[in-house]
């Protein structure tokens, strides 16, 4: 069955960098695309960015766009999101998914963007 687990999550200042990472199994991880959504607190998931399968066409949500990274390695079975410049606006729980509603996706890994 797919299973995600992602990690990497922490508190950090606002202005700080933070790389989460997200490790994949029970299923073709080179076939799919793969998403991070977030779920601030008191709100509901957010779509935050998404990458191609294989020939790494990534899209971000506007609030993010010249921030975070989003990266995959196929042959670890691994997606990644490099957050720079980080905001308190972004602290939020983060989720690996295979769906762009993250209908399907890990535990999460907390971030917390805070001085």
């Amino acid at each position: 069955q797919v299973q995600l687990v992602e990690s990497g999550g922490s508190l950090v200042q606002p202005g700080g960098s933070l790389r989460l990472s997200c490790a994949a199994s029970g299923f073709i991880f080179s076939r799919r695309w793969m998403y991070w959504v977030r779920q601030a607190p008191g709100k509901g998931l957010e779509w935050v960015s998404s990458i191609h399968p294989r020939i790494g066409d990534a899209n971000y949500t506007d609030s993010v766009k010249g921030r975070f990274t989003i990266s995959r390695d196929n042959a670890k079975n691994t997606l990644y999101l490099q957050m720079n410049s980080l905001l308190s606006e972004d602290t939020a729980v983060y989720y690996c998914a295979i769906d762009k509603d993250g209908i399907v996706r890990g535990k999460g890994t907390l971030v917390t963007v805070s001085s």
